[in-house]
């Protein structure tokens, strides 16, 4: 199956510093967190939750992509996204 990213629902994780978001690969739920420096990276720098998913809605595209890229080197029920996927 194919990961796809149906629902836009995405949160901020203060334990993680984070963007939280979900995948699905057929019934299968994908746990993705994307690291606020990542988002820094991105060219967002502003540093307030808000701001943060703010960010995240300005480049989901690219996050999509990222994630997508991740999960095909091996399916796990959980990623955390860092600047070095970004690159």
């Amino acid at each position: 199956m194919t990961l796809e990213f149906p629902n836009r629902s995405r949160s901020f994780d203060e334990a993680r510093d984070a963007i939280r978001f979900i995948g699905h690969d057929g019934m299968f739920e994908v746990h993705f967190f994307v690291e606020t420096a990542a988002l820094v990276q991105l060219g967002r720098t502003k540093l307030s939750e808000t701001d943060f998913l703010t960010a995240f809605d300005a480049a989901r595209g690219s996050i999509h992509d990222v994630a997508r890229e991740a999960y095909s080197h091996g399916r796990r029920t959980s990623y955390t996204l860092t600047m070095a996927d970004f690159r």
